[in-house]
């Protein structure tokens, strides 16, 4: 049993979330327009804050280092011009997109006269809880609003100063348009037990997001009263086929593991046909060396590693179903795409799979078979991302079936409502 919650937690909690709820009522009556405006005046009043905002994640980056927090989750947390620039962007990138509230899903005339649609329609309060990524207070704050939605945001102690400076510029912004301030909310307070009360908040907050390694996202699915979608500890394999241009092999190997390691569509593992090995692995490993990767190998690697004048050890069971979000990448030799298919299904978490091939029987059957929220055929692991599938700014990406999969946007912060319009009649 976990321990009690203190009740002025609770309290203090209950009290934002309903301050929110009131917040989601305004928002939910709120044209594209009117939001699309408030949109790019949020993304203004983030350039504008731009000095503060580099000045707070210093501190917290200072914070990092001293408690001795690994690169990986400093770079996570690292903001300079060009990021703050970037999220600011994305919230003129979501303004830009459609406007998922009021769209009819489906809808008909019965036979008896009675018009009947059903609609999207915002889903009232979503709450984040996330760790040491300051991007992610506002992408979840700016798909919120634009889906007609007020956010709790629970970040990570880690990035306590920069989100801090970021949610009071998105909030000044808010009140200087005459919009509920509330609609973005940042539970600075409570601590852990704040995280706790957010997703035992039934009836005031109307689902929970989790965004962050396994242990966050296990805990919150296993404690919350509230719904949960899960989003994905990210062990990506790059399988390379006896049928792949090696040269593609290449690239994508290389980008899916070191474009930015630290992030959960990076690729974790790589699988090979045996056939290819001897043509493939030499040049692979040579590149992945000189980007100071670390390699876990199977003990038919390791030859193929020493060559190549890696660092490498060999690899446990455990290391091949490790999430490293690191420059480290277990590799493993397979007999056929049946192996390499086993292999992703028993250590694989569901999120993102790649296949190199030139053979379209082979990638059929890998994106038919394969059991995964996106699956690649000849390219890298990383545009598992909403930007890159031209969504905007993303909340997460899912890795669970119901309701949402994938890399969520707009369309997947809304539920719908059936709406019924008769004259008069009766059963």
């Amino acid at each position: 049993m976990s321990e009690p919650i203190d009740p002025t937690v609770v309290d203090y909690v209950n009290g934002l979330a309903d301050q929110a709820r009131l917040a989601s009522r305004r928002l939910a009556l709120l044209s594209r327009a009117q939001k699309d405006a408030a949109l790019l005046r949020l993304a203004d009043a983030l350039d504008a804050a731009t000095p503060t905002i580099l000045q707070a994640n210093a501190e917290d980056i200072e914070r990092g280092r001293t408690s001795g927090m690994p690169e990986s989750l400093q770079d996570r947390l690292r903001l300079d011009a060009d990021r703050v620039a970037a999220v600011a962007q994305a919230l003129r990138d979501v303004a830009a997109l459609p406007d998922p509230v009021g769209e009819v899903v489906r809808g008909s005339t019965l036979a008896n006269g009675l018009q009947v649609r059903q609609v999207r329609v915002p889903m009232g309060v979503v709450g984040m809880i996330y760790e040491a990524r300051p991007n992610v207070t506002v992408d979840a704050a700016g798909l919120a609003l634009k889906s007609g939605n007020a956010v709790l945001l629970r970040g990570g102690s880690a990035a306590a100063s920069s989100n801090h400076a970021l949610v009071e510029a998105l909030r000044g912004a808010l009140a200087e348009q005459g919009l509920p301030a509330d609609a973005i909310t940042l539970l600075e307070e409570g601590g852990h037990d704040a995280g706790r009360a957010l997703m035992t908040a039934r009836g005031r907050v109307d689902l929970v997001i989790p965004r962050g390694g396994a242990a966050l996202i296990q805990t919150v699915v296993r404690e919350s009263t509230v719904p949960v979608i899960e989003t994905g500890v990210g062990v990506c394999h790059v399988y390379v086929d006896r049928a792949a241009d090696l040269e593609k092999a290449e690239a994508i190997t290389v980008n899916a593991k070191t474009h930015r390691p630290s992030v959960c569509n990076a690729a974790e593992s790589l699988i090979v046909h045996r056939e290819v090995a001897a043509d493939f692995l030499p040049k692979v490993l040579t590149d992945l060396a000189g980007a100071g990767v670390r390699l876990h190998v199977a003990p038919e690697v390791g030859p193929y590693a020493d060559a190549a004048g890696a660092a490498y050890d060999i690899a446990g069971e455990g290391d091949f179903g490790t999430e490293w979000l690191s420059l480290e990448m277990s590799v493993a030799l397979v007999d056929s795409i049946d192996d390499a298919m086993e292999r992703i299904r028993r250590y694989g978490t569901g999120h993102t799979e790649a296949i190199v091939t030139e053979d379209r029987a082979a990638a059929r059957r890998f994106t038919a078979e394969v059991d995964a929220a996106a699956v690649m055929v000849n390219a890298s692991t990383r545009f598992t991302d909403g930007g890159e599938f031209g969504f905007g700014a993303e909340i997460g990406i899912s890795t669970q079936k119901l309701h949402a999969r994938g890399p969520m946007a707009l369309p997947e912060l809304t539920t719908t409502k059936w709406i019924v319009e008769g004259d008069g009649q009766i059963r």
